[in-house]
């Protein structure tokens, strides 16, 4: 037997089966046209941000990362919620700009920019973090040629990483932002060249669960920031801390001590360095938003034997979900949170392999996981499903195409 990762709170039983926002899985599932569904909760999305607000000092602004989760309903509702949007791609900004985004609330991190790229967000006024002396030089000759002076911040890549994140995005060598001892030099160019300077845009790791680790990547992106605000000899306007914060996937996970990040990063703002006194400071998340506000539903479609295990065989997988699959990132497949949604109140009764409808092996959702007896038909749900689910997963591979959305 191998248990399955703790189930997020906010969840309920209405006549035995799931229920999300109050709504059974399977009215939601019929209200939607089928499965295989990601299904996300309005009440979780604004829930996670108040918890936010009301933890973290009232000087630190919230992004949201496009990346975690671009459906355009998610994003719609999280507009009045957060403070500003972070995309990596024109193709998320094509999505705020369709749901009404003010482009003055956009930056747009990510290497390997194509000029088209750069030519629309320059010409919509979206914040370019550069992330290379090249990719610098190419906006300020789009902007020239646009007659419109791009908005430049700097990714830096610190010499530091967020300790225990599941990703790291600083420290060494990394494909991402400028070396740190090479940000003023640069800074002070695209000043020189007429850019409108916005500051800077410090991204360490992700998935983070530890409180101390996060608490002192931030003190550190709060040094490095006035240093180089100092080297530059200009004001810093805004500082992206990056984010970071995780939840939890996995059994033994615990939740992130929000009070405790919120404590440590009090302290250090009502003791800002001269430098970032007149700075706009703000977090960058998308997992830590959207993740735990998402359900993927899919249908039990076959149910087999082989050598003394039970299969339970569903229309949903690796194609909606590569990394509850264990394939995104993960060394060691472990379970994420799932039960039976369809007998979400009875009791765990045998043990059972679920796997999704391709032909690989590769494609399970859950291992030798104690479920309720399930047969054809009942429903299966995996939580911790609004962030890296639909948008990172292969829906092309095979033919069998994307999972529907409902936000509700």
């Amino acid at each position: 037997m191998k248990p399955v990762g703790p189930i997020p709170s906010g969840y309920e039983t209405i006549e035995g089966e799931l229920a999300i926002s109050g709504r059974k899985a399977g009215a939601l599932v019929e209200e939607a046209g089928g499965t295989p569904l990601f299904v996300y909760s309005r009440a979780l999305l604004s829930r996670r941000v108040a918890d936010l607000r009301a933890a973290l000092p009232e000087r630190i602004g919230i992004n949201y990362a496009v990346k975690a989760n671009p459906m355009p309903d998610l994003v719609a509702h999280m507009e009045p919620l957060v403070d500003g949007f972070d995309i990596a791609s024109s193709g998320e900004l094509a999505v705020l700009q369709g749901v009404g985004i003010d482009p003055a609330r956009i930056s747009f991190a990510g290497p390997g920019k194509r000029d088209d790229e750069l030519e629309a967000a320059i010409a919509a006024g979206v914040t370019l973090n550069c992330e290379s002396a090249g990719e610098a030089a190419r906006s300020l000759a789009i902007g020239e040629r646009l007659g419109k002076p791009p908005r430049i911040a700097i990714r830096v890549n610190p010499s530091f990483e967020l300790k225990g994140s599941g990703m790291k995005m600083g420290g060494g060598a990394k494909p991402f932002g400028v070396d740190a001892e090479k940000v003023p030099a640069l800074a002070r160019h695209v000043i020189a060249q007429g850019a409108e300077w916005r500051g800077l845009h410090i991204f360490t790791g992700s998935q983070a669960l530890s409180a101390e680790a996060i608490a002192e990547t931030q003190a550190n992106v709060l040094n490095l920031a006035a240093g180089l605000a100092d080297a530059i000899g200009h004001p810093l306007p805004r500082l992206n801390m990056g984010g970071g914060f995780g939840i939890p996937y996995f059994p033994g996970d615990e939740p992130l001590d929000l009070a405790a990040v919120g404590r440590a990063l009090g302290e250090r703002v009502a003791n800002l360095p001269a430098s970032l006194a007149d700075t706009g400071l703000c977090l960058e998340l998308g997992r830590y938003l959207a993740g735990e506000a998402g359900v993927y539903l899919c249908r039990v479609v076959d149910r087999k034997e082989s050598h003394g295990q039970v299969y339970l065989v569903t229309d949903g997988g690796l194609h909606h979900q590569l990394a509850a699959s264990g394939n995104f990132g993960t060394v060691v497949r472990r379970n994420y949170p799932s039960a039976i949604a369809t007998r979400y109140a009875e009791p765990a009764a045998e043990e059972v392999n679920i796997v999704g409808c391709l032909c690989t092996p590769l494609d399970r959702l859950a291992d030798q996981a104690m479920m309720p007896r399930a047969d054809v038909g009942d429903l299966v749900a995996v939580f911790c499903a609004g962030a890296y689910g639909a948008s990172a997963s292969p829906s092309g591979f095979l033919g069998h195409g994307p999972a529907r959305e409902l936000l509700v």
